[in-house]
């Protein structure tokens, strides 16, 4: 008489992980003049994009953070 509605499985795909850039490249320091790596982080309209998209570790999205927004404050970037 009436359909039951399925049920959705967790199907895991496999991903590979998501390694951070920064800790490949062992950046102590994110520049905030280096306009080219933060736009890579932003999206078209200027927010930041967030670690569990990009894939870097806190530490590092901590400075990255940092620095688009000292960009922002000189005008270099959106």
């Amino acid at each position: 008489m009436f359909n039951k509605p399925k049920r959705r499985r967790n199907v895991r795909r496999d991903r590979r992980p998501k390694i951070c850039r920064f800790c490949e490249n062992r950046a102590k320091y994110i520049d905030f003049l280096d306009v080219e790596t933060l736009t890579k982080f932003q999206t078209e309209n200027g927010k930041m994009l967030p670690k569990r998209v990009t894939g870097t570790c806190p530490d590092h999205q901590k400075m990255l953070s940092k620095a688009i927004k000292r960009s922002r404050i000189l005008g270099l970037v959106l």
